[in-house]
């Protein structure tokens, strides 16, 4: 019974639109009330899970590319990737993902680089031709990147729902040829689409215009040098590396740029606080509700019903791509994490499946899912920005979303794409 009433009352809060991190804590609740347990229990569990130093990097890194966004960063990163490929077919798409590519390395979030490349992006393609649907659809699936890419605020989720004991520095290692190989995927179906609709070029302003934005970007760019760098090394950690990404955003916004304002930054402070409290209210929600279906033992009933099903690595994959793809049509990223990671972690560890491979796959999977409706909280950003409904979108997605589905079938059955980068600094 209280398996019914912990996913029953969870399935009807969703249903009827409450936010997920109430559905999380309200079904937690009236399963702990159900088995007699001190409702304490939840609040004790819901403060546990905020508890690791490592979240720390997740309000400053967020606060971070609040402030590039804000300081003019994003704009300056898309001006030079205009240049350099602006001239391809429908070259605008391109751009799109190139920008995403460059500025994910900044940011960390698919929902903050659909808000700040499709900002920018979006109108300019619908003034010079592009289909609305399409501008959307290369920004919202080109955002993903920033999920693979150091630094990955969910990649930090995973190492802390893994036990802490997954290094950050090798998962931000491993996502980086997973992310590039989604940007390569994503290029070319967007090139297809263009020359399928016949989208225009834009004209090449030649080499010394394109190494001036080089020059102009460099400032923004040298982040994800530091970022990386300093984690990799082992000079910072994660959670110190996202200090320094607050403390040089502001530098070059303020001193290189000069282009942040008091009430930009302001903004930034206000814009950090909300998405910060946003999230790690979800993360604390749902480590209550990780902690109530370990008490049930959720995770050995799902792993005894998957190993009767089959014994096959490669099928119990399938089978945890396809559950994980379900699940993120209707849950956030983040509680997704926390709640699944404690139940497929240890089941795919048992077939020999590293767990630094499993995060990529994972991160890429749930990524996919910020991207489908009825929730998908990235597709709606972009849909709001190009100022569409969201089926409108929807409807010529399709391209977008089997690129990354190949991507995603290629980095789960090839590990060498995530582990080999990591190996490379043992």
């Amino acid at each position: 019974m209280e398996y019914w009433i912990l996913f029953g009352v969870f399935t009807v809060l969703m249903m009827v639109g409450t936010p997920i991190a109430f559905c999380l804590g309200i079904a937690s609740f009236a399963t702990i009330v159900y088995l007699g347990r001190p409702a304490m229990v939840v609040f004790q569990q819901l403060n546990s899970g905020l508890a690791g130093f490592t979240l720390l990097a997740i309000p400053f890194f967020i606060f971070a590319g609040d402030l590039m966004m804000r300081g003019g960063i994003a704009a300056r990163i898309i001006q030079f990737a205009g240049a350099v490929i602006g001239h391809v077919r429908g070259g605008l798409g391109q751009v799109n993902v190139a920008a995403s590519t460059l500025f994910g390395g900044i940011s960390g979030s698919a929902v903050a680089e659909a808000a700040a490349v499709g900002g920018i992006m979006i109108p300019q393609m619908k003034a010079r031709g592009y289909g609305a649907d399409y501008a959307v659809n290369v920004t919202s699936m080109a955002a993903l990147i920033a999920l693979l890419l150091p630094p990955s605020h969910n990649m930090i989720i995973y190492s802390l729902s893994g036990g802490g004991r997954i290094s950050i520095a090798d998962l931000f290692t491993a996502g980086i040829i997973p992310g590039l190989l989604l940007a390569v995927a994503l290029s070319i179906t967007a090139y297809i689409v263009a020359v399928k609709r016949g989208y225009p070029t834009e004209p090449f302003p030649g080499f010394a215009k394109a190494f001036q934005y080089l020059l102009i970007s460099i400032p923004g760019l040298m982040l994800i040098v530091i970022i990386f760098g300093g984690v990799r090394s082992g000079i910072f950690t994660a959670t110190e590396s996202s200090c320094i990404a607050v403390i040089y955003a502001l530098l070059v916004t303020l001193l290189v740029y000069r282009s942040l304002s008091w009430s930009e930054f302001v903004h930034s402070v206000m814009g950090a606080v909300r998405t910060t409290s946003m999230v790690l209210f979800i993360i604390g929600a749902a480590a209550s509700f990780g902690w109530l279906m370990a008490y049930l033992r959720v995770a050995p009933i799902l792993t005894d019903l998957i190993s009767n099903l089959t014994q096959d690595p490669l099928l119990v994959l399938l089978l945890i791509n396809v559950m994980l793809l379900l699940l993120g049509t209707f849950m956030d990223m983040g509680p997704l994490i926390i709640i699944t990671t404690p139940i497929f972690l240890p089941m795919v560890q048992q077939f020999g499946v590293d767990p630094v491979h499993f995060g990529v796959i994972m991160i890429l999977n749930l990524g996919i899912g910020l991207n489908t409706p009825p929730l998908g909280p990235v597709q709606f950003v972009a849909a709001a920005v190009g100022k569409i409904s969201i089926w409108t979108a929807m409807r010529s997605v399709w391209p977008f979303y089997l690129a990354g589905i190949i991507v995603l079938g290629l980095v789960t059955y090839i590990p060498a794409l995530s582990l080999w980068l990591p190996a490379q600094f043992k």
